[in-house]
């Protein structure tokens, strides 16, 4: 890759909900950055740049169509960065992770859909490796804040030489926000995609599936991803919280684990890791916690099992459409809080905090996938030595640990005891 493109960052997707709000938060945040805004129609993409004043005025206009490789191509070869917000990726993704593995440019999405990411690791790891190209999928909510704030705990571990992370568990504590008609559109693909293919479902099931070499990982027993437990078995500081099941703990905690197997399995070869989210400590705590594990369990189980026997007419009507998302009052309102609980293998306890203020899927978002796309394109001399198919933390863990409080993200790790 050289720095002689014509842009540092292409923003593909731009006129989709999602991809307005990051050119959005680029044109406050990206500086003197070269960026250029890519879609379907250059029509619609200028009436996009048009909107976001003065400092994106200068911004290029690309057509590239996901039906039609060759613009996808075109489009790669001229930056060093794309930053795509076009999904479900099931069925849209690997033709751009196609283009940017051949033309030598870097990649970041928003994906949190696991067999999408284990197709791109099965056809494109080893050729992203070879030509030095950064694949690197789940920018967003999800799965940045997993992943972000267990690489924070492990960096804050390695500096106090306490050993290494075991058992490890993310706190869902706040969280209020909408839901966009992608998002579901995301969902109801990986849900279709599982239904039609029983190894697809398997796959799923398993806690590694997103592995770098599945042999080589250890045997630590079962790893449930819809947990029902007290607050006070994770940790001291939770007393008298309940927890239940995260919709998204599946797909984080497969990205979380992958980055540990990039990493050389410098987490630990112990490390265990739940997500969890705090229904809170009232008399109904415990009943909320056990009605939302239930509804996740059988949520995920069905409609990987079915979802593909309901007629595409009828989710249609039902789900909201694809362009379509949560008002301004709902994002600007919207925010999150995240604490990450680790024990050492030497006793050691600590926490790391992540959250942001805004809708997380996409106010917040749009900053975790805008910071993630920059520190890509600028940020080359605090970017890991890894290449291929990546994580956030394993490919710019270290970029994202400075970047992320500059944009305004708290985010920080205390020794507790």
């Amino acid at each position: 890759m050289t720095s002689q493109r014509e842009f540092d960052l292409v923003l593909y997707g731009a006129t989709g909900f999602a991809g307005k709000l990051t050119a959005e938060y680029l044109a406050k945040a990206a500086g003197p950055a070269r960026i250029a805004l890519a879609g379907r129609s250059a029509d619609k993409v200028r009436a996009v740049r048009d909107a976001l004043g003065e400092s994106a005025a200068s911004w290029t206009i690309i057509e590239a169509d996901a039906g039609v490789p060759a613009t996808l191509a075109a489009m790669a070869e001229r930056t060093q960065v794309v930053v795509t917000t076009v999904g479900p990726y099931t069925r849209y993704g690997l033709p751009l992770v196609a283009a940017c593995v051949e033309a030598g440019t870097d990649y970041a999405d928003l994906t949190g859909e696991t067999p999408f990411i284990r197709d791109s690791v099965d056809q494109f790891h080893k050729q992203a490796a070879d030509t030095g190209v950064r694949i690197v999928h789940s920018c967003g909510f999800d799965s940045v804040p997993s992943d972000l704030t267990v690489y924070a705990l492990y960096d804050k571990v390695r500096a106090d030489g306490t050993g290494d992370l075991t058992d490890t568990d993310l706190v869902l504590r706040t969280f209020a926000g909408g839901v966009s008609g992608g998002t579901v559109a995301s969902m109801m693909e990986f849900f279709r995609t599982a239904a039609g293919d029983p190894d697809i479902r398997r796959e799923m099931l398993d806690p590694y599936t997103l592995s770098t070499d599945r042999a080589a990982e250890p045997d630590l027993g079962h790893q449930s991803d819809t947990p029902w437990i007290r607050g006070v078995q994770i940790a001291p500081e939770l007393a008298g919280v309940w927890t239940g099941a995260f919709a998204m703990a599946a797909p984080n905690s497969r990205i979380v684990r992958r980055s540990n197997a990039l990493l050389d399995w410098a987490y630990g070869r112990t490390f265990r890791y739940a997500e969890h989210m705090s229904t809170g400590s009232s008399v109904l705590a415990p009943v909320v916690a056990a009605v939302d594990t239930a509804v996740n369990a059988a949520a995920l189980g069905l409609g990987m099992k079915y979802l593909n026997k309901v007629p595409s007419a009828l989710l249609e009507r039902i789900v909201p459409k694809p362009g379509t998302g949560p008002s301004e009052q709902t994002r600007e309102n919207g925010h999150y809080r995240i604490e990450t609980y680790t024990t050492t293998s030497t006793g050691a306890r600590y926490r790391a905090v992540i959250a942001q203020q805004g809708d997380p899927g996409y106010k917040a978002t749009a900053v975790l996938l805008g910071e993630s796309g920059l520190a890509l394109a600028l940020d080359r001399d605090r970017l890991s030595d890894l290449r291929g198919v990546l994580t956030p933390a394993a490919a710019m863990g270290d970029a994202l640990l400075t970047r992320l409080p500059a944009a305004g993200v708290t985010l920080e790790t205390t020794r507790l005891d």
